[in-house]
């Protein structure tokens, strides 16, 4: 199968690229591939929706499932997909994710982060999470309709906050809005897929849209680029996984800080496509065949 977006892809030596078995669209990159199944209830999500809660219940619930559920699915993708990560420049990788951390310390990260990576796997959430080890303090925003399917469950547990659609309303949107800046107040930390749709196993980096940037510049909260790439499938791991489908690796950046002393257009511009580029270097992408915004 062939697709233009990968015939002038240029990668460094020694990066994997997994073959071209999708139909991947060509010039929508915003197009959703992931065809759920809504057939679970959820609360209507609109400005009734609690996107900020701090209850003792919730909190209690979100500690035992960052110790027990995302660390046991951490231990499943090290299994199943060989799951390993490094900080960029190391010579090796680790699966030990209290090591990455502690040699993150040395980065100021008194107001928490934004991790954002490329959007390519079930799991690659829990990938970057489980490799920067992140802690229950940590903030999602999600596609609305995804909590109706089978994840729902995980998808709250790891901090999941839905985006209102359309039909929320106005008000619905400030109260997600004014969630995010509670959870900013505290430090909290921030997930994003600014690719927006997940594209199995795809490996040219997709436009970015703006929303990891603006709340980078909004909140004065770094960056901190992530990729997830990919290596064959080989030995004792094809127990584990068909083969089309590849192992994967976490490489994590030097955060990108924000200068909130430049105009906002100016600097989320900035943000964005110094993310863009860095990402594509953290991925072995040398020429990337889509540019960074749209």
């Amino acid at each position: 199968m062939t697709n233009k977006r990968y015939q002038d892809l240029q990668v460094s030596e020694g990066t994997y690229v997994p073959p071209v078995t999708t139909a991947y669209p060509e010039e929508n990159p915003y197009e959703g591939l992931y065809k759920p199944v809504y057939d679970r209830d959820f609360p209507a999500v609109d400005a009734s929706y609690p996107y900020f809660d701090e209850s003792f219940r919730n909190r209690w619930r979100m500690w035992w499932a960052y110790q027990l559920i995302l660390r046991m699915l951490g231990w499943i993708l090290r299994i199943k997909y060989g799951l390993r990560w490094k900080i960029e420049g190391d010579k090796h990788w680790s699966r030990s994710s209290w090591i990455t951390r502690w040699r993150l310390r040395k980065y100021d990260f008194s107001r928490g982060a934004i991790t954002v990576s490329n959007h390519c796997y079930r799991h690659d959430a829990a990938s970057v999470l489980t490799a920067i080890n992140a802690s229950y303090h940590t903030r999602i925003p999600m596609f609305a309709p995804n909590f109706k399917t089978k994840d729902q469950f995980f998808l709250l547990v790891v901090g999941g906050i839905p985006i209102p659609e359309a039909e929320g309303g106005l008000s619905a949107m400030k109260a997600f809005n004014a969630a995010f800046d509670a959870y900013n107040e505290r430090g909290y930390w921030f997930h994003i897929f600014p690719e927006a749709k997940r594209w199995d196993w795809y490996k040219p980096l997709r436009p970015f849209q703006k929303g990891a940037f603006t709340m980078s510049y909004k909140y004065n909260k770094p960056i901190l680029p992530c990729a997830v790439t990919y290596r064959p499938r080989t030995g004792i791991y094809k127990l584990f996984g068909p083969a089309e489908e590849p192992l994967t690796q976490v490489t994590i950046g030097a955060p990108i800080y924000p200068d909130t002393a430049t105009p906002r257009a100016v600097e989320t511009e900035r943000l964005l496509t110094t993310t863009h580029q860095t990402i594509c270097r953290l991925a072995g992408i040398e020429h990337n065949t889509w540019p960074s915004s749209l």
